[in-house]
């Protein structure tokens, strides 16, 4: 959905009568607030109905309403800045209930409009290159992004002189996105479709009783008066988009218009003053009208939106779908926002992060498995704790093979599972070899590789009968991890010395690091090893920070590190013992 609405000057009112609510699940679920934290929904449903997988409520509402095939999901953003994790959301829960939907036998067709006839309205302070990496106007063309406010995003240059247009530049980067998950989505430019002539017979509608649209718009939006035509032409001598239009001719099917200033969020986008023509595919209709025209000619079955639609957009699109274009609206679903790092995306702020920087620190079925979470629960990505997403995530696969005591998680995972992995036709029957998210960051503290597989398996996290593919599959983790360390500069961001550093000690320093090796070698735990550094350090009267500075040398030659004594637990004990013997 276009984040443009707002642009619209709109004083939401009035709301949609009870069955037209977009709350469909919030109004089904029917867990407790502990199953509902683990996001499982396995009480979802209504009357009979019985579902493990919010999906399946969602799959059940579409086919209620026996819909023809394909059966099409829609999803839409508007191209204004970084293509970040929150657009794509829609994306993603559109995607979850269109393969539940093809499980069950049925034809989907999954698209995604880019609102991208809609004005540039500001200039964004940060952007995302073609490899989704963030980064700021200084490192791009930002004057002609300046110099272009006003006219549609399809008409302004890629700030990176790549793609055909700063929408095209955008709407590839969501599309990358949706390949490296595996999602097959429809990628549909607004622009194509008013230029094709999709949208022909719906400005028709909407220009032929401007009295009725006028009507059924004053409720939501402040600026519906008189003089208010539901068309914004495109300047034909500025290429800006304007909203001031005087006559109107159904049968050549044009409008006579000013260019005029239009407000943008408090700034003034200043018009040219240009008197001129414009077809019907010359213009757009204002968000508030071309977001249920789209229901109509694309023909949509189901459409999730963010809950800042909910109580205003959602009514007003209801309204002028039944109203003016004599169209039932879509099933559809609120889910609610997640935050980054406990604060809201803004791109303005830098607060965003993409799919890609994330696919650099998980395995895309983990990014997956975070979209489906029951959506109408508010959850926080912090990425400095992404450790414990991917528990979870490792846990949820546990289940699915059976391996969790707990009989709600074990109901999701059975459903859900195989849509995360992406594979219900085929779904895996062998649970993957996963390393320990933490423990693959301290084996990221090691560069050969080699040496990690070794301490994975001393470990007990790689079998002794693995191939060589799951060997490589379970040590791919380690690179992720490891860029997280980096990323987040947490406990685990140090490496490892390979080969012994030159250092010397004091004989009260070097007796107690050999004391230590005798306490490791006895077969001690991490734990046991962090108090075993206080004990002997008083023993041998050497000052503990003197101790640990020590033990930070010969393993990193630094002074600073992890916890030493629980790190070293993670390790392997002959190299530990040799390396606090200095003989290796």
């Amino acid at each position: 959905m276009s984040a443009d609405d707002a642009a619209d000057g709109a004083a939401d009112a009035g709301s949609a009568a009870p069955d037209d609510s977009p709350h469909i699940l919030s109004e089904q679920v029917a867990l407790d607030d502990e199953a509902a934290d683990e996001g499982e929904g396995a009480a979802e449903g209504s009357g009979e109905a019985f579902h493990a997988f919010w999906a399946d409520v969602v799959a059940d509402e579409v086919e209620a309403r026996d819909p023809d095939e394909p059966i099409v999901i829609k999803g839409g953003v508007s191209p204004s800045g970084v293509a970040h994790l929150g657009n794509f959301n829609e994306i993603m829960r559109g995607y979850f209930v269109a393969e539940v939907l093809r499980d069950r036998g049925r034809e989907v067709r999954q698209v995604f409009t880019s609102d991208d006839k809609d004005p540039l309205r500001k200039v964004p302070r940060k952007l995302a290159n073609a490899d989704g990496e963030i980064v700021g106007l200084g490192e791009v063309d930002a004057g002609a992004l300046g110099r272009n406010l006003g006219k549609p995003y399809t008409e302004i240059p890629d700030p990176f002189g790549e793609a055909e247009s700063y929408a095209a530049h955008f709407a590839g980067l969501l599309k990358a996105d949706a390949d490296r998950l595996n999602v097959p989505v429809e990628m549909l430019s607004n622009t194509d479709l008013y230029a094709d002539g999709t949208f022909d017979d719906a400005v028709r509608t909407v220009l032929g009783d401007v009295e009725r649209v006028r009507e059924v718009l004053s409720p939501y939006q402040d600026k519906v008066d008189d003089e208010y035509v539901p068309f914004n032409p495109v300047c034909e001598a500025c290429g800006k988009v304007t909203e001031t239009v005087t006559g109107i001719d159904l049968d050549r099917e044009t409008v006579e218009y000013v260019c005029t200033d239009m407000d943008a969020g408090g700034n003034t986008i200043e018009g040219c003053g240009h008197e001129g023509t414009a077809t019907f595919r010359e213009g757009k209709l204002p968000w508030r009208l071309e977001w249920p025209a789209q229901w109509g000619v694309l023909g949509v079955d189901f459409e999730p939106f963010g809950k800042d639609h909910a109580e205003g957009s959602w009514p007003s699109g209801v309204d002028v779908a039944r109203n003016v274009f004599g169209e039932e609206p879509p099933v559809p679903m609120v889910y609610e926002w997640f935050t980054l790092n406990g604060e809201a995306f803004s791109s303005s702020e830098g607060n965003v992060v993409t799919v890609q920087e994330l696919l650099d620190l998980i395995e895309p079925e983990v990014l997956r498995f975070f979209f489906a979470l029951h959506p109408k629960k508010a959850r926080d990505l912090d990425v400095e704790r992404l450790d414990q997403l991917v528990d979870r995530f490792d846990r949820f696969e546990r289940a699915y093979f059976g391996e969790v005591d707990d009989e709600d998680l074990t109901a999701f995972a059975e459903r859900a599972y195989p849509f995360v992995v992406g594979r219900p036709d085929d779904p895996p029957t062998e649970r993957p070899i996963r390393l320990p998210y933490t423990f693959a960051a301290v084996l990221g503290m090691v560069d050969d590789p080699d040496f990690r597989e070794r301490l994975a398996r001393d470990e007990g996290h790689i079998p002794d009968d693995a191939d060589d593919d799951a060997v490589d599959a379970a040590l791919a983790r380690v690179e992720q991890a490891r860029n997280w360390a980096e990323r987040t500069g947490n406990e685990y961001d140090y490496r490892l010395q390979t080969d012994l550093p030159a250092v010397e000690f004091d004989e009260d320093v070097a007796a107690a690091l050999d004391d230590l090796a005798d306490f490791v070698a006895a077969g001690h735990d991490g734990e046991e090893i962090q108090g075993a550094m206080y004990e002997t350090a008083r023993d041998h009267d050497v000052e503990v920070s003197d101790f640990f500075a020590a033990g930070y040398r010969l393993f990193f030659d630094d002074t600073q590190g992890p916890r030493l004594g629980e790190f070293l637990g993670e390790l392997e004990r002959d190299y530990v013992v040799d390396r606090l013997r200095r003989e290796a």
